[in-house]
């Protein structure tokens, strides 16, 4: 399979510059980075993230609150210390035990004191009062005396009454929306139950799925392997050819470059020698013509006209002049003295005899071998085999089966409680409405009072003469007093329990939970078992030495990786030991060891091509004299122009009188213009086009520049045949280790695949945190704000309480009355 592989490399490897630009072979695409895909994942659908919407402001105050009463940091050492001795520490060391507490819940113990003390004392003054307005005390006297300011101080009275009614209303409130938050979120419990259940099916049900995935995966490695030891002859042989070629290229173009100078100079000589015969038998023609002008200028210049003694002054010195200057119509240039170059030219006919061109590009590595590799197919099936056995050692279908009737068992038993938490919530709800309405029963009988006191007070009426209303409105106050102290010891002793039970689950398990101490007490080392520093691994693995925490656990599942990595599973079952490559990296590395690539058999150039340049240099192109031909060129066709000579002859001419002589030199002007374009211009783009090609400058340095290019193409050749098996052991290197690193990548894919991407436990992160939320946002923060305005309720029934006693006073029917003498 190899061997045909390399068909391609035979050609490929073809070195020829001209074939190299002008019909460039088809490359494959290098190696590169595999595409894996991406695993298929499943959606969960749980949010665990709860806004509380506009009562969350209540939760804020409640908790700012506690922080002023509870300021102390999170007692970690003392509960670690309590849950290692297993509460053994309340007998042995009492009193520091017990001054932590005390000195963890000072602010607790304070408010709970207030409470009780306000719930004891309460009923006791209550009773004195009861005694002492029964003795016509306490404003218990049925007399009102008169006063000046008995207006102002109503006034007064019903104003502070009626604002601290307002405010033990908002308390009130306040407590029947924490009340009815607390209801309406623990409908929302089922909901998280029910998306929380679903997306641990969702986990178990995709996780086979995503498993078979990694095994399909192996494929993608494999046939990009066995594509790469098909292709080999491209890749492998891409890659030597690359690197000769910096060097074989530079040497083969000097030679092709030569190949196509010996075309060029030929053309020149051939150009050279009939531009030569052209001029040398224009030359002849040429003087010929200007000899014949000459003579038939002097012969007009005879007429009687020029010399007469009756002719114009004028015309005799114009006649004159042109006689002067008929000695410039004679042949610059004498081609008749340069030699021809036809010997020249017979040797470059007799070296182009042979193209080195086509010599150049019939090299060829015709004489590559290559030692026969056998088949890796069998080889490549065998670790399919091996990593599809993956999913049978390690029972993942029945372990994840086994877990989903689970996850059904106890979705069940929790189903089966929701009757009882219903039940159990109606109870609490109608105990916690109870409690308020007793706070409106006295806040209802405040109002009325002042209502009733306000609309039927009449200032012109006597105590002993008041209405009917403003008495019932006195009657109705004084009945919420006795309301206030029937009820608000109660309010105060139940007020005073829910703070301390929602207050300290605040500050012991919801705050430190959002700060993570709550974590680091429970992976305190040696904390569940004395033997166990990690009690997680210590219970599933029995190594409590390895780095998994209850933290970190949560933390990996938060961000959604693998649960591979959360429970570090690859301490238990390494997925490496299942893609063992170690067997085929080192079959593939001796099976590519044996590719021999034999290069000494390529010739860059024959003798036959070496002698041919040589003979090109050895042409006798430097015997010619390029200096003659120059100065030849240089000169010109003839010492004058004959365009400007027949011009400056018409000037002179029109200077002249009309008449026969002004005629004939006219005709001879028009005979010079046209032996100009019939002779002279054909002369010039001889010069032009045949002798210039003649002198490149580089015929000079010709000899040393075709040594050059032999010296060249000899490295090139040394290098092939003797350095270049030092650059095959090299690439064939890389390309092994291309062929080992798919199967690297491969690995390194299943590994991160496996951490991050399979069997994402974002599902028990959500579980905690809907603990969480159930526990600390619908529970905790609804009791705590409950307690807190039914609390601030209740101690301002104590103003109320004296306030109404004394507006009373100022509404009810007296029976006796200040009498005034006039």
């Amino acid at each position: 399979m190899w061997t045909s592989a390399f068909v391609p490399l035979l050609l490929l490897l073809s070195v020829s510059a001209e074939l190299r630009q002008d019909t460039e072979p088809r490359r494959l695409p290098p190696p590169g980075k595999l595409d894996f895909g991406y695993v298929p994942a499943g959606v969960y659908e749980t949010v665990a993230h709860y806004e509380p919407g506009p009562i969350g402001i209540l939760f804020q105050l409640v908790q700012g609150f506690l922080h002023i009463v509870q300021p102390n940091a999170f007692p970690q050492d003392l509960i670690v210390k309590l849950a290692k001795d297993k509460f053994g520490a309340l007998q042995t060391e009492y009193q520091k035990v017990t001054a932590g507490a005390i000195y963890y819940e000072i602010g607790f113990l304070v408010c709970a004191a207030v409470g009780l003390l306000f719930a004891i004392l309460l009923p006791v003054v209550g009773l004195f009062f009861c005694m002492c307005r029964c003795c016509d005390n306490c404003g218990g006297e049925m007399h009102q005396r008169q006063r000046k300011n008995a207006d102002c101080r109503r006034g007064l009275l019903g104003t502070l009454l009626f604002s601290t009614s307002l405010v033990i209303t908002i308390g009130v409130l306040c407590a029947y929306a924490a009340n009815q938050n607390l209801s309406s979120q623990v409908k929302n419990i089922r909901r998280y139950v029910n998306s929380n259940m679903r997306d641990l099916h969702t986990f178990a049900n995709d996780t086979p799925m995503q498993i078979d995935y990694l095994i399909s995966q192996y494929a993608t490695a494999k046939n990009k392997v066995i594509y790469d030891l098909n292709n080999i002859g491209p890749l492998l042989g891409g890659r030597i050819h690359d690197q000769l070629d910096k060097e074989v290229h530079a040497a083969l173009d000097g030679a092709l470059n030569m190949a196509a100078a010996m075309r060029e100079t030929k053309e020149a000589l051939e150009n050279s020698s009939m531009g030569l015969e052209v001029l040398q038998e224009g030359t002849g023609k040429l003087g010929f013509n200007l000899s014949l002008v000459r003579t038939s200028i002097n012969r007009t210049l005879s007429d009687p006209g020029c010399h007469d003694e009756k002719s114009d002054a004028t015309t005799a010195q114009l006649c004159r002049n042109i006689r002067q200057s008929l000695s410039q119509l004679q042949i610059s240039a004498n081609f008749t003295r340069l030699p021809n170059v036809n010997s020249q030219l017979e040797r470059m006919k007799a070296v182009l005899k042979m193209d080195l061109s086509i010599i150049v590009q019939k090299v060829s590595l015709d004489h590559v071998t290559i030692a026969n590799s056998t088949d890796v197919q069998t080889l490549m099936d065998d670790i399919g085999k091996n990593i599809s056995s993956f999913s049978k050692i390690f029972p993942v279908q029945s372990c994840l089966s086994n877990f989903t009737i689970f996850i059904s068992h106890v979705h069940a038993k929790i189903e089966d409680h929701y009757p009882e938490i219903d039940r159990m919530d109606f109870y609490r709800w109608i105990g916690c409405i109870t409690l308020c309405c007793m706070v409106v029963l006295v806040l209802a009988f405040n109002y009325l009072g002042l209502l009733c006191g306000t609309l039927g007070y009449d200032k012109h009426a006597s105590p002993t003469t008041r209405g009917c209303i403003s008495n019932t409105g006195g009657t109705m106050l004084i009945a919420g007093v006795g309301i206030s102290f029937i009820f608000s010891w109660v309010l105060m002793g139940l007020v005073t329990i829910i703070f301390l039970a929602g207050g300290n689950m605040e500050k012991l398990v919801c705050e430190p939970f959002h700060t993570k101490e709550v974590f680091k007490v429970v992976d305190t080392p040696y904390l569940v078992h004395p033997d166990w520093k990690n009690f997680i691994p210590g219970y599933l693995y029995n190594d409590s030495d390895m780095e998994l925490t209850a933290e970190s656990f949560y933390s990996t599942c938060k961000d959604n990786r693998g649960i591979y990595s959360a429970l570090r599973l690859d301490k238990v079952f390494n997925v490496s030991s299942f893609l063992n490559i170690t067997m085929f990296t080192k079959d593939v590395v001796a099976r590519l060891n044996s590719v021999k690539i034999d290069l000494r058999g390529i010739i860059l150039l024959e003798a036959e091509g070496k002698q041919n340049l040589l003979d090109f240099s050895e042409a006798g192109l430097l015997e010619i004299n390029y200096a003659d031909y120059l100065e030849e060129v240089n000169k010109g066709v003839t010492v004058v122009d004959l365009l400007s000579f027949a011009r400056e002859l018409e000037a002179q001419t029109d200077l002249m009188p009309r008449g026969g002589l002004q005629m004939a030199l006219k005709g001879h002007a028009g005979t010079l213009r046209q032996i100009h374009s019939q002779q002279i211009i054909p002369m010039e783009q001889a010069m032009t086009s045949k002798l210039n090609p003649l002198f490149p400058s580089h015929f000079s340095s010709l000899q040393n520049k075709v040594l050059a290019v032999i010296e060249a193409i000899e490295a090139a050749q040394y290098l092939i045949s003797h350095n270049a098996t030092h650059l095959i052991n090299q690439e064939t290197a890389k390309f092994t280790a291309t062929i080992v690193g798919y199967f690297h990548q491969y690995i390194e894919w299943v590994k991160t695949a496996l951490a991050m991407e399979v069997a994402p436990c974002k599902p028990f992160s959500n579980m905690i945190d809907t603990v969480e939320i159930v526990t600390c946002s619908f529970l905790v923060d609804s009791m705590n704000t409950f307690w807190m305005g039914l609390g601030c309720s209740t101690l301002l029934l104590l103003p109320s309480i004296i306030l109404a006693v004394k507006l009373a006073k100022f509404y009810r029917r007296m029976e006796t009355e200040d009498v005034y003498d006039e």
